[in-house]
């Protein structure tokens, strides 16, 4: 068995304890870059991984009562068959020659889009805490609010969702709950992050099961992938109280951006020339936008100064 794999795949586990972002978008690229795993072949062994990996996450929150069951139907409703079908479509619809290069670029997209939804996300939180602060919103209840459910745009989100899924692994963690971020912003993030992952255990398990019919997943890259996404998932949930998610999330927007445009076909130069601007105008960027909402430029200083402050 690959050690280097299974180590690979507890450290990526770690990252999604520690911020709920679903392990396919860095699983797959690093099965890709580092191991040699043809996109397709990497795309549907992590998928596998995941139908293995994301129930015990999901349990922990039905037992928290962390999950809004249904939103869970309305976008299973749409994930499910639109997972099973776009592994299909993809098989079916795209010349065999061409399908590996096909699931590479629609990954690196997907890795991009997601990149750019975590931004989002951050600015979100940003001026939800800064309202709050102001007395100009209320903080978010201790209990689940009771949310009117949107048929129409949630299915939609679960058609799209799942047929990122199907195609790429990318989307159960990452876009799906970014939308419903949008959707539904009074859900607190518990509830999005347990909603979102109860209904990726169907969504996984009907693309995996696709892939499984046309024999994509190889077992001895599955297996390790298992082996060490699940315990490293574990211990991220149990780190996820003493390391910033912040911090984490902010550097998961270059890794995942570099990913994407590397898988998108950009040479080196240009790839981390475009990483390397993000970086630095990015944090500059966050850093006035921190400021315009009245806090200090960098969240080590605000930190500092709670501390400083007098109990």
């Amino acid at each position: 068995m690959e050690i280097g794999l299974v180590a690979a795949a507890l450290g990526i586990g770690v990252i999604v304890g520690l911020t709920g972002m679903g392990g396919g978008a860095l699983m797959t690229p690093a099965l890709v870059f580092f191991f040699g795993v043809p996109p397709v072949t990497a795309v549907s062994s992590d998928i596998v991984a995941s139908a293995a990996m994301k129930p015990a996450g999901s349990w922990v929150h039905i037992k928290n009562g962390t999950v809004n069951w249904p939103l869970v139907r309305l976008l299973v409703y749409g994930s499910v068959p639109a997972a099973f079908l776009g592994v299909m479509a993809a098989h079916f619809l795209i010349d065999p020659d061409t399908l590996q290069g096909f699931v590479k670029h629609a990954l690196g997209v997907v890795l991009v889009i997601a990149a750019g939804g975590l931004a989002v996300r951050a600015y979100l939180r940003l001026r939800e805490h800064a309202m709050v602060r102001n007395g100009r919103a209320s903080a978010l209840p201790r209990e689940r609010p009771d949310v009117v459910p949107r048929p129409v745009p949630t299915i939609i989100v679960g058609v799209v969702g799942g047929l990122m899924v199907g195609l790429t692994s990318v989307g159960s963690g990452s876009l799906i709950i970014i939308a419903l971020m949008a959707l539904y912003p009074t859900l607190k993030a518990n509830q999005l992050v347990g909603t979102d992952l109860v209904q990726a255990v169907p969504l996984v398990v009907a693309a995996a099961i696709a892939h499984l019919m046309f024999g994509d997943v190889d077992w001895s890259i599955a297996l390790p992938v298992i082996l060490g996404s699940v315990p490293g998932t574990y211990l991220g949930a149990q780190l996820s109280s003493r390391v910033s998610g912040g911090l984490v999330r902010r550097a998961l927007v270059f890794v995942l951006t570099l990913s994407g445009l590397k898988l998108m076909g950009l040479s080196n130069a240009v790839a981390f020339a475009v990483v390397g601007a993000e970086i630095i105008f990015g944090t500059l960027a966050w850093a006035w936008i921190r400021h315009s909402f009245g806090f200090p430029f960098f969240t080590w200083q605000e930190k500092r100064v709670t501390k400083e402050e007098p109990r």
